[in-house]
């Protein structure tokens, strides 16, 4: 007898899943039944990750996205329903981190950050509702951060969007509820992935970011992508069907202790 997984025939397209939690995302997607469009700004890292998929007995395909650009989400968002028939699942996971008080960042930064983490999610949810909305329902999952719930030094750019990504998400899941459309927000901590690179080179190496990290979360670890993986299985499943508006923490109870340098 073959068991039914859970998004057996399920279309799922996932941004910045070249590595890391996008490409955990992607992964866990397709094992449990999705077709996974894989995009990254890298298209090789898109590639690779969609091969992993296909040679673990999965279905996915692979496209360059870079998020800044509304039209190429509409294009490649477009195309992929033109192929599938369907978008059943977004996971919008691409983000940037910049740090600094008020005074060490610039208004150019300021924009950027907000182009990136809540601008390019907004465009991807609109691109996405039209599609969602004809076929009478969907998911979207936008990656916040546990920097959205709680204030930190030093940290204004980041924290000011991804508390922006959460308040965003809670409205889109109030408008669109009626459509049967679920948008929840995902708030990772201190994860270990290469977006701690430029953190941890600031701070002289792995052994100093790990003592940060032990120091700063009462679970005295890093998360692991699998474990971030198993919570967006969730929230993109039907194992969260009456959950919508929601924002999910998953940081070792970082925010608990008021949180501090947070990184996705």
């Amino acid at each position: 007898m073959t068991t039914q997984r859970l998004l057996d025939g399920k279309t799922a397209l996932v941004t910045a899943a070249g590595s890391g939690i996008g490409a955990a995302s992607a992964e866990i997607l397709a094992a449990n039944g999705a077709f996974v469009m894989v995009t990254d700004r890298d298209a090789s890292a898109a590639a690779a990750t969609a091969a992993r998929i296909r040679d673990a007995g999965g279905e996915a395909g692979s496209a360059a996205l870079d998020v800044a650009d509304e039209a190429s989400i509409t294009s490649v968002f477009a195309a992929l329903v033109a192929d599938r028939g369907a978008l059943n699942i977004l996971h919008n996971h691409a983000g940037i981190q910049i740090a600094g008080a008020m005074e060490d960042i610039g208004a150019q930064e300021m924009r950027k950050s907000y182009e990136i983490n809540v601008v390019a999610q907004f465009a991807a949810c609109k691109a996405a509702l039209p599609h969602m909305r004809a076929q009478g329902g969907g998911v979207i999952l936008n990656t916040a951060s546990n920097a959205g719930v709680f204030l930190d030094k030093g940290m204004l750019a980041y924290i000011t969007t991804k508390s922006a990504v959460i308040t965003m998400t809670k409205q889109i899941a109030l408008d669109y509820a009626k459509d049967g459309i679920r948008v929840n927000a995902l708030c990772p901590g201190w994860v270990d992935t290469p977006f701690n690179g430029p953190y941890e080179a600031q701070l002289g190496g792995r052994a100093a970011l790990e003592k940060v990290v032990g120091t700063l979360v009462p679970m005295g670890r890093f998360g692991r992508v699998e474990e971030i993986a198993e919570a967006i299985l969730f929230l993109c499943s039907d194992r969260s069907s009456f959950i919508t508006g929601h924002a999910l923490v998953a940081d070792g109870g970082e925010c608990l202790a008021g949180g501090s340098n947070s990184s996705v």
